[in-house]
């Protein structure tokens, strides 16, 4: 398994970009501060906005992020945040609910480009290594270790648990049935997560775990 944070392969084309010759802490800086800045752009000032939303795209460019890999993280990021966007004028009758919902739109759009960038260019390792600089809390950098390193489990899990559904279904269930079968499978799964990491908990005990990550650049 590869030590990037980038969970396709391919999805850059080099590793030796300029972006990816920033040091580390410039990296998460630059990410965040691209996050906050949007976040206090107010909405009158949208051309601010769409330039911010320029230089994300020249850096994930300069990055080597292809349009492809690009596009396909948009399909699926878009569609939940126009809903969840939309959902400010419906429950709300005044009259800036639109500007809300816009600003809503453009701040996250612009975050979440931010947030493909930084996986892109700066290795979970060195991310880790970065927050302990900044003293983050002990329990956050582990729950970003675990994560990362136990969710390519989950997906197997829970590809083995749809080809099960399948062998049993033969594909010819319902619309309704397959929706049913889908919530117990969720369901299912976060049991069997439960139980790993109950598992994962007591052994790591009984090898002296201690609640703090280490790593080689510790030594260093």
């Amino acid at each position: 398994m590869s030590d990037s944070c980038s969970p396709d392969a391919g999805a850059t084309a080099s590793d030796t970009s300029l972006c990816h010759g920033l040091p580390a802490d410039a990296k998460l800086f630059l990410t965040l501060l691209v996050v906050v800045v949007s976040g206090l752009i107010p909405l009158e000032h949208w051309p601010a906005q769409g330039l911010l939303l320029v230089a994300v795209f020249m850096a994930l460019s300069l990055a080597g992020v292809t349009v492809r890999y690009l596009a396909r993280r948009l399909a699926l990021f878009l569609p939940a945040l126009f809903v969840f966007g939309l959902s400010i004028p419906v429950a709300s009758a005044e009259g800036l609910a639109w500007n809300w919902a816009l600003s809503l739109w453009l701040r996250c759009t612009v975050s979440f480009l931010a947030g493909l960038w930084l996986i892109h260019v700066l290795p979970l390792r060195e991310l880790l290594s970065v927050l302990r600089r900044w003293h983050c809390p002990v329990v956050l950098i582990a729950m970003i270790g675990f994560m990362y390193r136990y969710v390519f489990i989950l997906w197997d899990e829970l590809r083995r648990l749809r080809s099960a559904r399948d062998a049993r279904d033969f594909g010819g269930a319902s619309t309704w049935r397959e929706w049913t079968i889908s919530a117990q499978l969720i369901g299912l799964l976060l049991l069997r997560a439960m139980e790993r990491a109950e598992r994962t908990h007591r052994a790591m005990l009984a090898r002296g775990w201690d609640g703090s990550i280490r790593s080689l650049d510790d030594d260093r």
